[in-house]
């Protein structure tokens, strides 16, 4: 199969002239401030193109398709996060970039309803400079070659997962004009009848206005990225 044939603007050789009035890079900056703002429903060429001042059509001469623009403004978010050299604490190198990860998708929380349906975007240049970076960082940190690929893997779905799951609960609240401090003020009393028949659920479920929900996330991930850190620590070599 020629690559041309698979569906995906990584494989697609680019037309060689472009509109001189309107570029791929506009395309992508705009979708993604279009996608920041509304959401990825709103995400339309019509629409789009209403933004950038331009037909539709116009737009077909850089992208294929819809699935084109959101594998382009995917790999555009990928490239905010960090990837540093290790440095003498492998794991606060690896943490770091895990925490750039999850930041990315909380300031791009659209990009929960889309990251598992981009079709090829691990061959985009800044997912490819990101996986790069990681595997670097664990062989570098003593990580035999065979198992560099599948610990970052095993990270990266962690944070992928949980950061995801924050995306959609801050994304609900964002459409309900409420913060996190209001609903959880407001559910409160529902959590506690809920759990009262449930003694192991009643000691894990803390309520009060003294609770930050956000630093409590925060600490919640922080947990789990440990205990991943602490699972991946005996595969590194003496």
């Amino acid at each position: 199969m020629a690559t041309d044939d698979l569906p995906s603007v990584w494989t697609r050789q680019r037309r060689s002239r472009d509109q001189p009035s309107l570029n791929r890079s506009q395309i992508v900056a705009e979708a993604v401030a279009l996608l920041d703002a509304e959401g990825v429903d709103a995400l339309t060429m019509r629409r789009l193109g209403t933004r950038l001042d331009a037909a539709a059509t116009s737009l077909y001469r850089h992208v294929a398709n819809r699935d084109e623009l959101v594998e382009l403004v995917v790999d555009e978010v990928y490239g905010e996060i960090r990837v540093e050299e290790v440095g003498e604490d492998w794991r606060a190198s690896v943490t770091d970039c895990a925490r750039s990860v999850r930041e990315m998708i909380l300031r791009h929380p659209w990009v929960a309803s889309v990251i598992g349906q981009v079709g090829l975007s691990y061959l985009g240049p800044n997912v490819m400079r990101l996986n790069e970076g990681m595997v670097a960082m664990l062989r570098d940190s003593g990580f035999p070659v065979e198992e560099a690929g599948p610990a970052i893997s095993t990270v990266l779905s962690y944070v992928i997962g949980v950061g995801v799951s924050e995306a959609a609960w801050l994304t609900m609240l964002a459409r309900s004009g409420q913060s996190e401090q209001e609903w959880q003020r407001r559910l409160g009393p529902a959590v506690v009848r809920a759990v009262e028949d449930y003694p192991n659920l009643r000691e894990q479920y803390v309520v009060g206005d003294d609770v930050d929900p956000a630093e409590l996330r925060e600490q919640n991930f922080a947990y789990g990225l440990d205990r991943v850190l602490d699972g991946l620590e005996p595969r590194r070599r003496a």
